[in-house]
């Protein structure tokens, strides 16, 4: 008989390090000890997901991030105390797995803090065969989705500049997204 819960630390005496590269920046809402800038090698942010709930639906699907693979991911790595670690990933299970577009996996990202240590994250990795997998869209296809998309967390435009202030605060850029914001921003706010 095979394992299919995915591989999280062994021990709940440990503290777990939960990667971040798109609204787990801005909002993580859960309790962590420390949020740490980190980087994640083998896999970069690509709007790459179809949103059927938070930022769209299936009739109208919105746009948002995933870990796809490849190259490499600045984010934040956030460390939840040992006594909070359940807590934490039933609530992430909860909020990322709606669709299960994504694989929860452990990953080794780099601190940038003063040690520049390695630690084991968990993180939420796209699933290339899900069907909300879009794969490299144009910049006009995510134009589209993006302000097409709403969702029971909001409008996908809010996603993307939000992503992008959180990404601008860290002290680095993401050319894509950023180059799809400069499109979002000139544009008043969707209502519906």
């Amino acid at each position: 008989m095979s394992d299919t819960k995915p591989h999280t630390p062994a021990s709940s005496h440990e503290d777990l390090w939960v990667f971040g590269y798109g609204s787990l920046m801005w909002r993580p809402g859960f309790e962590f000890i420390e949020q740490v800038p980190a980087r994640l090698i083998g896999e970069h942010r690509a709007l790459c997901v179809y949103s059927f709930d938070h930022r769209g639906t299936p009739e109208k699907p919105g746009l948002v991030l995933g870990l796809d693979r490849g190259g490499a991911c600045r984010g934040i790595a956030f460390r939840v105390a040992a006594t909070q670690r359940d807590e934490v990933i039933n609530y992430l299970r909860g909020r990322e797995q709606t669709t299960h577009v994504y694989r929860e996996v452990m990953r080794s990202v780099w601190l940038e803090n003063e040690a520049r240590e390695r630690v084991s994250a968990l993180a939420y990795i796209v699933d290339r065969g899900h069907v909300q997998y879009a794969g490299r869209l144009s910049l006009h296809e995510q134009l589209r989705y993006v302000r097409q998309g709403h969702g029971r967390s909001g409008n996908n435009r809010d996603y993307v500049l939000e992503t992008v202030r959180s990404i601008e605060a860290q002290g680095f850029r993401d050319a894509p997204l950023h180059q799809l914001a400069l499109l979002l921003r000139d544009e008043a706010p969707l209502h519906r």
